[in-house]
């Protein structure tokens, strides 16, 4: 089935109205949202379903299936809505906002380093990436050139492509174990102005300023080929950004 995903051109979205399109046990199909489903090591966004009549079913997590399509997962309490039903879709947004701050910060993170991603994940208060490479790396001088990119508080914004563009320019593909979100016909890239150019489907914060200064946590090793670089927040996340209305 498919949702229309509002959240793929403008991360900010907090809630949206949406018509209830399938219901498979507790996995729920809108006809569109502002949930991101999980993939590219940023976890599925939770929240909340407000029905019409004061009801409220919580999410606990959005993901893709292959049959279904994005689905919001319910609570294992939670009641179900009717298919063709009305509702407000609605995401925890701290939680989202936290992880757009730290995927953008890994990309920032990927600039510094000129070698293959072999893995990554995103979390709320942390993130990590895995590198293609033998050698560790200095990690003040990578720290301190990270939070310099941070402080640039450089635009980012997207450009689209077409799966036969991209398949002619696979070298703006840092990811070895991932591949970039082609299929559909487009493929997405998020460009941070004069850093970094890569495709990927995730959400972002507008400016890099966004993002607060980071830390960089142990470099692990992780074999003879592949070393982890762990980044966390050094400040409370901030409460906003810079927002956009419901629709």
């Amino acid at each position: 089935m498919n949702t229309e995903e509002l959240f793929r051109e403008n991360a900010y979205l907090r809630e949206c109205a949406a018509t209830v399109m399938a219901v498979d046990g507790r996995r729920i199909v809108l006809d569109r949202t502002v949930f991101y489903p999980e993939g590219g090591g940023q976890p599925g966004d939770c929240g909340e379903l407000r029905l019409a009549g004061g009801a409220t079913l919580r999410v606990t997590t959005t993901r893709k299936d292959t049959d279904l399509g994005l689905v919001h997962v319910l609570a294992e309490d939670s009641a179900t809505p009717a298919i063709g039903e009305t509702l407000t879709a609605a995401i925890d947004w701290e939680t989202r906002y936290r992880h757009m701050r730290m995927h953008t910060c890994l990309h920032l993170l990927c600039s510094l380093i000129p070698h293959p991603v072999t893995g990554g994940a995103i979390g709320a208060d942390r993130g990590r990436l895995d590198f293609d490479m033998a050698e560790g790396i200095d990690k003040a001088a990578i720290e301190n050139a990270l939070n310099d990119l941070v402080a640039g508080d450089h635009p980012v914004g997207y450009r689209w492509i077409t799966d036969e563009e991209m398949r002619g320019n696979m070298a703006l593909v840092r990811t070895m174990s991932v591949q970039p979100p082609m299929g559909s016909g487009r493929v997405r890239l998020v460009d941070v102005d004069g850093v970094d150019l890569q495709p990927c489907g995730g959400t972002h914060v507008a400016r890099t300023g966004e993002i607060g200064r980071v830390t960089l946590g142990k470099v692990e090793n992780k074999g003879k080929h592949n070393r982890r670089v762990n980044v966390l927040f050094d400040t409370a996340p901030h409460a906003g950004g810079i927002g956009s209305a419901p629709v």
